[in-house]
């Protein structure tokens, strides 16, 4: 038997949420074309022949402007020094600029064992894979490089065979039917929040915040969730509600499909909107969407 932890590393829209959901067989981190969606560290469970891979999906790494920022990033780097093996994964269409050298050199301060990953490799013609990957370990100690397409899976099995192999010697820590130790209102709260990315525009999605007021099981085995998406502006909350509440109905509907899916049984969401200002720098709200404010 063996288990142990893996951290998915990289820039904001490198694919890290989009691979482990893929690994994992089921959606547990949100994906949205935009970037820095992934605001906590999220715990995907696979088992692969007789190993527990203990997938740690954290936020994308970029310059912090606000304390949510700072906390995003500082838990990141967290799910690096914590891990087994770091996964460094690197969007091989866009290739390297400053943002990924700024966090090659941070790695280079861990004395973890890193594998490079190049993600998106269906958008770059093959030639430029190698020499990529070469610049890559000319300038980071990487153990071992791999070539995937995280969105098609293609290439995610092999990465999960050698992650088999070389994980630690040891018990498992989850039961092996698990896919996550997210609680199922945080889930809850991510899933109604992926469709605000989806749903709204430009600054709208990084200035809310969703958070689960009561989930409770009915008297029928279906789930009541009532959840509070906070906005920073009066305008924000126009947006999200929509004209006669036409936006928030569909969020709503579309999280309640996700959250029913995943839960295996019928769920029915409630949502309510308030305004809050400056709820990004409230540490109740920050522990709420799952920081560590430590």
């Amino acid at each position: 038997m063996r288990c142990g932890f893996v951290a998915l590393i990289g820039a904001p829209n490198a694919g890290k949420s989009t691979l482990l959901n893929q690994m994992v067989g089921a959606k547990l981190s949100i994906v949205s074309p935009k970037a820095q969606t992934t605001r906590m560290r999220i715990l995907g469970i696979v088992m692969h022949q007789q190993s527990q891979i203990l997938l740690v999906d954290t936020p994308g790494i970029f310059k912090p402007k606000r304390r949510l920022d700072e906390l995003m990033v500082s838990n990141a780097w967290t799910g690096a020094v914590d891990s087994d093996i770091t996964l460094f994964i690197l969007d091989a269409h866009n290739g390297l600029n400053e943002e990924i050298n700024l966090i090659i050199q941070k790695l280079k301060e861990t004395s973890r064992r890193i594998w490079l990953v190049l993600n998106k490799i269906d958008k770059i013609i093959p030639q430029k894979l190698l020499p990529l990957a070469d610049q890559v370990n000319s300038l980071l100690s990487i153990e071992r490089s791999f070539m995937v397409s995280a969105k098609k899976g293609n290439g995610v099995n092999d990465l999960m065979e050698a992650l088999a192999k070389e994980v630690p010697e040891g018990p498992w820590l989850y039961p092996d039917d698990d896919l996550t130790n997210l609680p199922d209102r945080l889930l809850a709260a991510e899933l109604v929040r992926e469709q605000i990315f989806m749903k709204t525009h430009e600054e709208i999605p990084y200035a809310i915040t969703v958070e689960t007021e009561s989930f409770k099981e009915k008297s029928d085995h279906s789930i009541r969730v009532d959840l509070v998406i906070y906005v920073s502006k009066p305008n924000h909350k126009a947006i999200i509600i929509g004209h006669q509440g036409q936006k928030i109905r569909m969020i709503g509907e579309r999280a309640r499909k996700e959250l029913s899916h995943l839960l295996e049984r019928p769920c029915h969401v409630f949502l309510t909107v308030k305004e809050r200002k400056n709820w990004d720098s409230e540490n109740n709200r920050l522990k709420a969407i799952g920081l560590d404010l430590s």
